[in-house]
């Protein structure tokens, strides 16, 4: 239910769209007039990188297009423009009093749990959230939902079908924004490398310290191709839109590479291994189905293996990719990560502690 136009309410809905107004926030309207009546109200702002980065926000976007296809919500979709105050597009649609308010990344951590303690009536999800404080982990209030995954889990798996299908031994990790998050897909990646092939190298770059590491495809390209010129028959991005420089990499020299949150095939046909998959549409869609249904919870909900969160891309003999040998060997290693017999490292020190 909508909030009464308080006047602080009106100066957060004014302070938005001075911002929208300003080209700080670029907003792509979906729904033509105003939502039928009963209609579920969700509002979604884009990560870095935005719509068409072919991984975590398309994911994300694909989540919410099958709620307004199979729960008949209605949805607005804002991304930010370049150097944009992301708060300014979650506290305007929360502002507006829409039922459920989703932000795509980790960035928004900050962002969502204080507008969301300004909120309380209205509902938020925060996919990777990674708030912390000089204690910890910081949980979020009960209005908001913080939407983890075992990346590291999904990373294992393609470690593995890269080190297997690698006759140099070596394979390649290209890392967008140096941060644990990230670090998470680089140690579970070289954890299954480590299982099925002990002395393989992997060779591990990171695009930058910003957030502008997740949409650089040149330096992606850059680095994807020292990889190969150093031995590396395949390489692993975690990157967003830097990623996609991987691929072009990856054409030019013949080699091979690994997607990552969504299937990437379609970017490098004939040239892509795999992709680890990160089901943020499911959860984005559960989310928005619980609010529906009145059995939202707050707090931390985390998806793994076991609860089909990650995943890697099997789709043979169409692709032709992977050996029906290399893919006993990954689901027996997939069975032992979901029987609780093999834990996953989740930062590369654990892989490597020297």
């Amino acid at each position: 239910m909508a909030r009464p136009a308080t006047p602080a309410r009106c100066i957060a809905i004014t302070l938005a769209l001075v911002a929208l107004n300003a080209g700080l926030l670029a907003v792509r309207w979906h729904g033509r007039g105003a939502p039928a009546e009963g209609a579920l109200r969700v509002g979604l702002v884009f990560d870095v990188g935005g719509r068409g980065d072919k991984s975590f926000n398309d994911a994300a976007y694909a989540g919410v297009a099958r709620a307004q296809a199979e729960l008949g919500i209605y949805a607005e979709f804002i991304e930010p423009g370049e150097g944009s105050d992301r708060e300014s597009g979650i506290r305007l649609l929360a502002a507006r009093g829409f039922d459920l308010v989703i932000g795509v990344g980790f960035i928004f951590s900050d962002d969502m749990i204080g507008v969301a303690r300004d909120y309380p009536q209205v509902r938020f999800a925060c996919v990777d959230y990674a708030k912390f404080d000089e204690h910890g982990f910081v949980l979020p209030p009960p209005n908001m939902v913080a939407l983890k995954f075992r990346e590291e889990e999904g990373s294992y798996l393609v470690g593995a079908v890269a080190a297997l299908r690698s006759p140099a031994r070596t394979v390649g990790f290209v890392g967008g924004m140096d941060i644990p998050l990230i670090r998470k897909f680089e140690a579970g990646y070289r954890a299954g490398v480590r299982r099925v092939c002990p002395d393989c190298r992997v060779l591990v770059a990171y695009a930058g310290t910003s957030s502008d590491a997740f949409k650089n495809p040149a330096r992606g390209k850059e680095l994807a191709l020292a990889q190969y010129a150093a031995g590396a028959d395949v390489v692993f991005h975690a990157a967003g839109s830097t990623g996609l420089g991987v691929f072009e990499a990856a054409r030019e020299r013949g080699r091979l590479a690994i997607g990552v949150d969504a299937d990437q095939w379609d970017e490098a046909p004939g040239h892509l291994l795999t992709s680890m998959t990160k089901q943020v549409d499911v959860s984005v869609l559960e989310t928005i189905r619980a609010v529906r249904e009145g059995r939202f919870q707050g707090g931390l909900r985390v998806f793994g293996l076991r609860e089909g969160g990650v995943d890697y891309v099997y789709d043979e003999p169409r692709r032709g990719m992977i050996p029906a040998d290399v893919r006993a060997q990954v689901e027996a290693l997939r069975a032992e990560i979901i029987a609780g017999r093999v834990r996953v490292p989740s930062t590369p020190a654990e892989v490597d502690p020297g």
